[in-house]
């Protein structure tokens, strides 16, 4: 049977639908919240039935295929100023750091809500119906770990192995959580957002910042004001009128 293009939002919502329902019934209280936005739908779940939603996702609900796994802090970024925190090389060693006011704002952690500060995603489609669904679950903000999915997709292992070496997340049974780009002695997790920068200390970040101030010399409105133009010299006289 053909589907128009007027039946297809139709078709996809009932699939959108399809899925809530599936995972639903078998997680219960897990399934913390749906929401279809941008007839796209995501699906926040309890930390403690992640295996169970994306293994339901996968026998039950026919979403076999796994895009991707990674997490997020929704923390503020604090000291996003551009102000520089030291004072460089020529200050004194008695001299106090220059004082760095902190972005204070709210945590937003997008569709689907959250109650904390960090999240793991996960991306997963069913490739005949054409339809998918993003799934996410609250961590604990201070000992951030969920259940390993390798088992049900072994393309997980790298997405774990980054979430873990980036954000610091732990994945329960994992096979051998280790560094993918950092050296094994690296101490702390780049994508978090208290994770020092050198960059953000001593350099506007980009977008953060007022546009940079046209030097002084070069805006227009501190130049000169162009002299007034000489009027134009008389032609000379002709011959005729010389002689005359």
């Amino acid at each position: 049977m053909s589907t128009t293009a007027a039946d297809a939002p139709a078709l996809e919502a009932a699939n959108h639908q399809r899925i809530v329902d599936g995972l639903r019934r078998s997680l219960g209280e897990g399934l913390v919240e749906s929401v279809l936005d941008r007839g796209d739908l995501w699906v926040r779940v309890d930390r403690a039935v992640w295996h169970k939603a994306i293994e339901t996702c996968k026998r039950k609900l026919g979403l076999t295929f796994f895009s991707f796994l990674s997490g997020i802090d929704w923390a503020p970024a604090p000291g996003l100023s551009g102000e520089n925190t030291f004072k460089g090389e020529a200050a004194g060693e008695g001299d106090e750091p220059v004082e760095v006011e902190e972005v204070v704002a709210e945590i937003r952690t997008g569709v689907a809500g959250g109650d904390t500060r960090f999240q793991v995603f996960a991306r997963l489609h069913d490739v005949r119906r054409h339809v998918g669904v993003t799934l996410k679950a609250d961590l604990d903000d201070h000992d951030p770990r969920v259940a390993t999915v390798t088992d049900l997709f072994r393309g997980a292992d790298w997405h774990e192995r980054e979430a873990w070496e980036m954000f610091g997340f732990s994945f329960d049974g994992h096979p051998g959580l280790r560094h993918l780009y950092l050296p094994g002695e690296f101490e702390g997790h780049p994508l978090r957002k208290d994770f020092p920068l050198l960059s953000r200390e001593v350099k506007p970040w980009p977008g953060l910042v007022n546009v940079e101030q046209i030097p002084f010399h070069l805006d227009p409105k501190n130049q000169p004001a162009p002299e007034p133009a000489a009027p134009p010299a008389e032609p000379p006289p002709a011959e005729g009128e010389a002689a005359g």
